[in-house]
Protein backbone atom coordinates (compact mmCIF):
# COMPACT_ATOMS: atom_id res chain seq x y z
CA UNK A 1 0.00 0.00 0.00
CA UNK A 2 1.13 3.73 -1.07
CA UNK A 3 1.55 5.90 2.11
CA UNK A 4 -0.63 8.67 1.92
CA UNK A 5 -2.06 11.28 4.64
CA UNK A 6 -5.11 10.33 6.13
CA UNK A 7 -5.77 13.25 8.36
CA UNK A 8 -4.53 15.82 10.79
CA UNK A 9 -5.35 17.00 14.11
CA UNK A 10 -6.11 21.15 14.21
CA UNK A 11 -6.58 22.84 17.80
CA UNK A 12 -8.55 25.26 18.19
CA UNK A 13 -10.72 27.60 21.16
CA UNK A 14 -14.34 26.21 19.30
CA UNK A 15 -13.97 23.64 17.18
CA UNK A 16 -17.20 23.84 15.43
CA UNK A 17 -17.24 27.60 14.58
CA UNK A 18 -13.66 26.59 13.46
CA UNK A 19 -14.62 23.67 11.36
CA UNK A 20 -17.70 25.33 9.97
CA UNK A 21 -15.78 28.75 9.40
CA UNK A 22 -12.79 27.09 6.91
CA UNK A 23 -15.69 24.31 4.87
CA UNK A 24 -17.99 27.43 4.49
CA UNK A 25 -14.79 29.23 2.97
CA UNK A 26 -13.73 26.74 1.35
CA UNK A 27 -17.07 25.49 -0.12
CA UNK A 28 -17.07 22.26 1.18
CA UNK A 29 -19.63 20.27 2.98
CA UNK A 30 -20.20 20.98 6.41
CA UNK A 31 -18.11 19.32 9.04
CA UNK A 32 -19.17 16.03 10.48
CA UNK A 33 -18.76 14.98 14.48
CA UNK A 34 -16.68 12.21 14.92
CA UNK A 35 -15.97 11.64 19.02
CA UNK A 36 -14.26 14.89 19.82
CA UNK A 37 -13.78 16.19 16.55
CA UNK A 38 -15.33 18.16 13.94
CA UNK A 39 -14.26 16.52 10.69
CA UNK A 40 -14.02 18.69 7.22
CA UNK A 41 -13.08 16.42 4.75
CA UNK A 42 -11.25 17.45 1.37
CA UNK A 43 -11.85 15.95 -2.23
CA UNK A 44 -8.76 13.67 -1.58
CA UNK A 45 -10.20 12.23 0.97
CA UNK A 46 -7.70 13.84 4.01
CA UNK A 47 -9.47 15.23 6.71
CA UNK A 48 -8.47 18.06 8.92
CA UNK A 49 -10.13 16.79 12.40
CA UNK A 50 -10.84 19.81 14.35
CA UNK A 51 -10.78 19.68 18.25
CA UNK A 52 -11.33 22.00 21.42
CA UNK A 53 -8.47 23.02 22.99
CA UNK A 54 -8.18 25.59 25.74
CA UNK A 55 -4.60 25.51 26.43
CA UNK A 56 -1.77 27.52 24.38
CA UNK A 57 -2.12 26.78 20.82
CA UNK A 58 0.71 26.36 18.30
CA UNK A 59 -0.38 28.19 14.91
CA UNK A 60 0.52 25.51 12.00
CA UNK A 61 0.55 26.16 8.30
CA UNK A 62 -2.61 24.59 5.90
CA UNK A 63 -2.26 24.54 2.46
CA UNK A 64 -4.98 23.63 -0.01
CA UNK A 65 -4.43 23.04 -3.86
CA UNK A 66 -7.69 24.37 -5.35
CA UNK A 67 -8.53 25.00 -9.18
CA UNK A 68 -8.56 28.04 -11.12
CA UNK A 69 -12.10 28.55 -10.32
CA UNK A 70 -12.12 27.39 -6.90
CA UNK A 71 -9.14 29.74 -6.63
CA UNK A 72 -11.56 32.74 -7.83
CA UNK A 73 -14.40 31.87 -5.09
CA UNK A 74 -12.79 30.97 -2.20
CA UNK A 75 -10.85 34.33 -2.96
CA UNK A 76 -13.78 36.02 -3.15
CA UNK A 77 -15.07 35.08 0.19
CA UNK A 78 -11.49 35.90 2.09
CA UNK A 79 -12.09 39.55 0.60
CA UNK A 80 -16.34 39.18 1.43
CA UNK A 81 -14.53 38.78 4.74
CA UNK A 82 -12.35 40.71 5.42
CA UNK A 83 -9.25 38.45 6.34
CA UNK A 84 -6.15 39.50 6.05
CA UNK A 85 -4.40 37.94 2.84
CA UNK A 86 -0.92 38.05 1.65
CA UNK A 87 1.20 36.43 -1.53
CA UNK A 88 4.09 35.65 0.60
CA UNK A 89 4.84 33.50 3.69
CA UNK A 90 6.95 36.19 5.38
CA UNK A 91 3.71 38.26 5.27
CA UNK A 92 5.81 40.94 3.21
CA UNK A 93 3.06 41.87 0.61
CA UNK A 94 0.03 42.27 2.29
CA UNK A 95 -3.09 42.37 -0.17
CA UNK A 96 -1.33 40.69 -3.43
CA UNK A 97 -1.82 37.37 -4.64
CA UNK A 98 1.54 35.61 -6.12
CA UNK A 99 2.30 33.76 -9.23
CA UNK A 100 4.10 30.89 -8.21
CA UNK A 101 4.80 28.47 -10.72
CA UNK A 102 2.43 30.05 -13.37
CA UNK A 103 -0.67 29.59 -11.09
CA UNK A 104 -2.02 31.68 -8.03
CA UNK A 105 -1.46 31.57 -4.74
CA UNK A 106 -2.74 33.50 -1.56
CA UNK A 107 -1.96 33.12 1.84
CA UNK A 108 -4.65 34.45 4.68
CA UNK A 109 -5.06 34.23 8.75
CA UNK A 110 -7.38 31.17 9.93
CA UNK A 111 -8.67 29.86 12.22
CA UNK A 112 -6.35 30.57 15.77
CA UNK A 113 -3.79 32.25 14.48
CA UNK A 114 -3.09 29.04 12.29
CA UNK A 115 -1.31 30.08 8.24
CA UNK A 116 -3.99 28.86 5.34
CA UNK A 117 -3.26 29.05 1.88
CA UNK A 118 -4.62 28.52 -1.19
CA UNK A 119 -2.60 27.44 -4.91
CA UNK A 120 -3.34 26.46 -8.20
CA UNK A 121 -0.36 24.99 -8.87
CA UNK A 122 2.09 22.84 -6.75
CA UNK A 123 5.23 24.50 -5.83
CA UNK A 124 7.93 23.11 -8.08
CA UNK A 125 5.77 22.15 -10.74
CA UNK A 126 6.85 24.88 -12.78
CA UNK A 127 5.25 27.12 -15.05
Amino acid sequence: MAVELNHTIVHVGDSAGAAAALASLLGLPAPVRFGPFQVVTLANGVSLDFIDDSGRIAPQHYAFLVSEAEFDAIFARIRERQLAFWADPARKHPGEINHGDGGRGVYFAGPDGHFLEIITRPYGSGG
